[in-house]
């Protein structure tokens, strides 16, 4: 599962296991936790056993390292689309798995993304030194209440630190961008979606820019793709956006190219 998806910022999607505890409001519409409903499986919340996967699942990802080191690429891995790798009640030895899949996939750049900063220190192969190379560490921040999440983000050493601002609920006129490379916006969509306006997303690029910091806006999201009256309903399409929200740039030379 995973390989070609539809994320923009990404080759691949891998999940170690399926399974997470909400921790913030950006969790009230997890669409992970609906996916996994939608199919049988009672795994999100505290006590709920985590959905483990087949020995085949963990040989993928050495399968597209192949791929892209034939074709003489890196290629990005989102890690992990129905967890979180840092969580609490991640399931006893697959972090540890995680690390030594990484360790043989060096043709792939492996994007974590966590709601639980503050963990990733004391989850770190004892090699971590100054980071793995082909690790990138992210966190998501979806208004002015979990900003401080940046601040554990940042402490840690890695090769990228990113943001994941989706789903976008509030302004964030004040972003600490200092040692952040990249920064992901996107309005939420499916059931139950809650606006992005455009002034939050213009301020967001326009602080980007200043902080000499790589800008990706995903979607507009559903809400703000109808007044928008976009025909992509999620908003996802650059080319249905007005002007003004021709946004995407990527000042670092250091950014591989997306």
């Amino acid at each position: 599962m995973g390989f070609n998806t539809k994320i923009q910022w990404c080759h691949h999607t891998y999940n170690p296991w399926w399974g997470c505890t909400k921790v913030s409001d950006g969790c009230k519409n997890c669409y992970a936790e609906n996916f996994a409903v939608r199919y049988g499986h009672d795994i999100w919340g505290i006590g709920k056993q985590r959905r483990l996967l087949s020995e085949n699942h963990w040989k993928e990802p050495l399968k597209w390292n192949g791929i892209a080191k034939e074709q003489n690429e890196h290629h990005r891995v989102f890690c992990a689309s129905m967890a979180d790798v840092f969580e609490e009640n991640a399931p006893q030895g697959e972090v540890k798995k995680l690390w030594e899949v990484i360790k043989k996939t060096t043709n792939l750049d492996w994007l974590l993304l966590t709601k639980r900063p503050h963990r990733i220190f004391d989850s770190l192969p004892a090699d971590w030194g100054s980071g793995y190379k082909n690790v990138w560490l992210g966190t998501s921040i979806e208004d002015e209440r979990v900003v401080e999440r940046i601040n554990h983000l940042v402490s840690v050493p890695a090769a990228i630190h990113f943001l994941s601002l989706e789903p976008l609920l509030g302004p964030l006129p004040n972003l600490p961008l200092k040692n952040i490379d990249w920064v992901i916006v996107g309005g939420e969509s499916g059931g139950g979606s809650r606006p992005m306006k455009s002034d939050w997303v213009l301020d967001i690029h326009q602080q980007c820019l200043a902080a000499n910091t790589a800008f990706f806006l995903k979607q507009t999201g559903n809400i703000l793709a109808k007044q928008m009256k976009l025909t992509d309903k999620k908003g996802g399409n650059i080319e249905e956006w007005p002007e003004e929200f021709q946004l995407r740039s990527y000042p670092l030379k250091k950014m591989i190219s997306l």
